[in-house]
């Protein structure tokens, strides 16, 4: 059946919507999220870091997730240089990229206009969704991380559409290259695509589970072989895994990044509450509700209408749609909301197609049960009418944000509402006064998420934890106060990672006002004036581990003297600025979070008796008392009384610095 006229224009209009909130400005949000940015600059220096997805060339240690989204950004640095536009395009590609692949998957459930109908709005709200717009404009690996669930979920509906087997395995594989981008978070579709696959397949049923397990079997190869190979690999010649307690992948992902994050065992992923108490309100606090709130209700709605709707007299591929997206949907819910680790508003960027694919399935369902039926009269006007509700509520949250904004689409929520119950009063549907109404409603809906999806373009990113919204959009004990440069807000523990106070040294969110707080070097991306954006005046980005001025830096280029390591300090948040600043390995002794027992006393010896390092900057792990997380004391705090024993501090005259600043060490 051809396709109705204003379907491809209506399609084609949307993504270029899409490509200009995920791209426009994009030039401003310099490095993103430094820590990322580090390491995808340290890929194209060294093949070896880029395979580890290691934060320094040197290859000391590894950031804290599987390198699968660092490979895309950093062959897009190796083949265009790095910079801004380099690392951050491929992420708004992959953005534009979900929203079609959402499209298709809707579409093809319904058939002839429904579907081409049920598909644009699906797109749109995609589009729009505030922290999708938000995350795709940074370097964090989620956005990758949804592309590939989505066309994880394009193919398993396929294969039931279908019953081609080889579809399936694809589904499975997609899967399984998510874990290598975020690990477990990966899994959190398996339920729905599994089930999906088993309720609607074509063939007996025996034949179903057989398929399943052969792609279970994939699904352990494609997820798997980055770890065995990394794990079996001898540790004296890789990285040290970031993240884990025991150097390997297998500890990370089950822990830090796997159970860490749903119990928050120990500081092994917890730690962080950025996005409110867990609960089942969570997604609807101060914090969150604007991130990704807005049509949850109708989502919900639209799930339940649908799939009685859909029970009667709908297609398979209607019925496949809702109960994979419907899964998706419950599942995300269920462990966003009550997990107490470490939770970041950006994760629930992976409930935004199954929202989109549900508003638009189910609101096209509900629309023609409205015209058919006047016992559904009812579902369609009251959907309009409590996302009216909801969206108003979000919006008089932060008063000061469009002021007329929230009373505007209240109204048209009442008189999408009303109009539609009065189009449906006699025998006959009045198709023109139902129509406009609907018009009035889509309006409603998608007023509120569109007028914080733009809010990104205006100001730089804050990439360690990238939101959408007004400055007042977080709630008491959340994001609430005014943007700082680089979008920061005050008092977000975004701006100062795992609740450090704003404008400390940990400050790894976005550059200050204007770009990269320097000036760029063609299409490096490296600053000329060795330093980066931030922290204190002169200096780097600090974080638990030492901050470091440009004469200290200065200094250290001048005295390397061959050593592969410029530096070591003790977190990522201070080795990550360096390397971005001077483009050379610096070791980040304790990780991401200062507590990685990655460095002991005898490895560091060994360093510094083989001339690969030379100068230290001691202190700052953030694992409690005492220092990191393997044992009391951790190995950061035996590192660091080695340091003291056996260096020589240097005098801050030498290198220009004041006295009683954190001593750097000459060692060797």
């Amino acid at each position: 059946m051809a396709a109705p006229r204003w379907a491809r224009p209506a399609l084609w209009a949307v993504l270029a919507s899409a490509a200009v909130l995920y791209t426009w400005a994009l030039g401003r949000n310099g490095h993103a999220n430094e820590y990322y940015a580090a390491a995808i600059l340290s890929g194209t220096r060294s093949w070896k870091a880029f395979f580890f997805g290691a934060l320094d060339a040197g290859s000391f240690i590894t950031v804290d997730k599987p390198p699968f989204a660092l490979w895309v950004m950093g062959l897009s640095a190796r083949v265009f240089g790095f910079g801004t536009w380099s690392m951050l395009l491929p992420q708004a590609v992959c953005g534009v990229a979900s929203v079609a692949l959402v499209h298709s998957a809707v579409r093809r459930g319904l058939p002839g206009a429904a579907g081409h109908a049920a598909g644009t709005v699906a797109a749109l709200v995609m589009t729009l969704t505030p922290i999708t717009v938000a995350i795709n404009r940074d370097n964090n690996p989620d956005t990758i991380l949804v592309l590939l669930l989505v066309a994880a979920a394009w193919c398993c509906l396929e294969a039931v559409r279908t019953g081609r087997t080889r579809t399936l395995l694809l589904s499975a594989a997609l899967v399984g290259l998510a874990f290598n981008t975020k690990m477990l978070q990966a899994y959190l579709v398996v339920p729905a695509l599994a089930l999906t696959y088993l309720a609607l397949a074509p063939g007996t049923v025996p034949r179903r589970i057989g398929r399943l397990l052969a792609a279970g079997a994939v699904l352990a190869v494609s997820s798997g072989w980055w770890m065995l190979v990394v794990d079996l690999w001898p540790a004296g010649s890789r990285p040290y895994i970031g993240g884990s307690t025991d150097n390997s992948v297998r500890d990370l992902v089950i822990g830090y990044n796997g159970l860490g994050r749903v119990f928050g065992q120990n500081g092994r992923g917890g730690g962080g509450g950025f996005g409110g108490e867990s609960g089942a309100g969570r997604l609807f606090n101060d914090v969150m509700a604007g991130q990704i709130s807005w049509l949850l209700p109708f989502a919900v709605l639209a799930l339940a209408c649908g799939l009685v709707l859909a029970a009667r007299r709908s297609p398979a591929g209607a019925r496949a749609g809702l109960l994979l997206w419907g899964g998706w949907l419950v599942v995300h819910y269920l462990v966003f909301s009550f997990s107490s680790g470490t939770f970041h508003p950006y994760y629930t960027t992976a409930m935004a197609p199954a929202v989109a694919a549900l508003t638009g399935t189910g609101g096209v369902l509900m629309w023609q049960a409205y015209r058919e039926s006047r016992a559904w009269a009812w579902a369609l006007p009251a959907g309009i009418a409590a996302t009216g509700a909801w969206s108003f509520t979000v919006l008089r949250r932060t008063p000061e944000f469009v002021p007329w904004l929230a009373w505007a689409v209240a109204g048209a929520a009442a008189v999408a509402a009303l109009g539609l119950v009065a189009a449906r009063l006699g025998r006959r549907v009045r198709l023109r006064i139902a129509a406009v109404a609907l018009a009035a409603g889509m309006l409603a809906a998608l007023a509120g998420p569109a007028a914080y999806a733009v809010t990104p373009l205006g100001s730089p990113v804050n990439g360690t934890n990238p939101t959408a919204g007004p400055a007042g959009s977080g709630g008491p004990g959340g994001f609430r106060g005014v943007r700082g440069p680089g979008g920061t807000r005050a008092g977000d523990p975004g701006g100062a990672p795992y609740g450090m106070p704003e404008g400390s040294a940990g400050d790894a969110g976005a550059p200050p006002s204007g770009g990269t707080g320097a000036s760029q070097d063609g299409g490096t991306g490296i600053p000329q004036d060795g330093g980066a954006a931030t922290g204190r005046a002169g200096g780097m980005r600090g974080g638990p581990g030492g901050s470091v001025s440009r004469e200290m830096i200065a200094y250290l280029e001048e005295n390397r003297d061959g050593a592969t390591w410029l530096l070591a300090v003790g977190s990522a948040q201070s080795a990550s600025s360096v390397i971005l600043s001077t483009g050379l390995p610096v070791i980040a002794m304790g990780g991401f979070t200062g507590s990685d027992p990655a460095m002991t006393a005898d490895r560091l010896a060994g360093l510094v008796s083989s001339g690969r390092l030379r100068y230290v900057l001691p202190g700052g792990g953030r694992g409690g008392p005492g220092g990191g997380r393997g044992g009391p004391g951790g190995g950061s705090s035996e590192a660091d009384a080695w340091v003291r024993a056996n260096c020589t501090a240097v005098a801050a005259s030498e290198y220009g610095g004041t006295e009683g600043e954190q001593p750097l060490y000459r060692c060797g």
